[in-house]
């Protein structure tokens, strides 16, 4: 992976990494199909982990009709992944100067690649669904009828690599 080209704004602690993803509400993914490329937002829930070298893990679920470009380019390579970028951010303000060239704004975001997989047990559909609540409404009543659940396609994202960047 490429340095940051201002290191001074990378983001590496893995507690101010996780507090990034907890504060957006939308990733953008990026994909390509037939037609080229694309990107689409979607709210998110997450599940985060650390690993045994202190890594940070992070796994994206949304959900989406079945149907449409999104699903079927997310499908189209459903057993090995299909490859996505992800990109979410936080405006966290105007920076003024004293000219408008020294204007800018503060911000927090993430950006990264993973692979999409469709999800298709019950079990897991009501685990990403669950993560997208507590993610969005936190402490919202979160139950799935059997009907919900076969209506609604569910996505997870296998994040490969992430980094973060942070200007104040």
């Amino acid at each position: 992976m490429k340095a940051m080209r201002l290191s001074k704004r990378e983001v590496r602690d893995t507690e101010a990494l996780r507090a990034i993803v907890e504060a957006c509400r939308t990733v953008r993914l990026g994909a390509t199909d037939d037609e080229g490329m694309f990107i689409v937002p979607v709210s998110f829930g997450y599940d985060w982990q650390v690993d045994t070298g202190g890594a940070p893990r992070l796994t994206l679920w949304f959900h989406s009709a079945e149907a449409g470009r999104k699903a079927a380019a997310f499908m189209a390579n459903s057993e090995d992944g299909t490859p996505v970028a992800i990109e979410m951010d936080c405006e966290d303000g105007l920076i003024t100067g004293d000219f408008a060239c020294a204007y800018s704004c503060a911000y927090r975001s993430i950006m990264g690649s993973g692979r999409v997989f469709p999800v298709a047990a019950r079990t897991e559909k009501a685990h990403g669904l669950a993560r997208i609540m507590e993610h969005m409404a936190p402490g919202a009543p979160c139950a799935f009828s059997d009907e919900a659940l076969s209506r609604v396609a569910v996505w997870r994202i296998e994040v490969d690599r992430f980094t973060g960047k942070r200007r104040g």
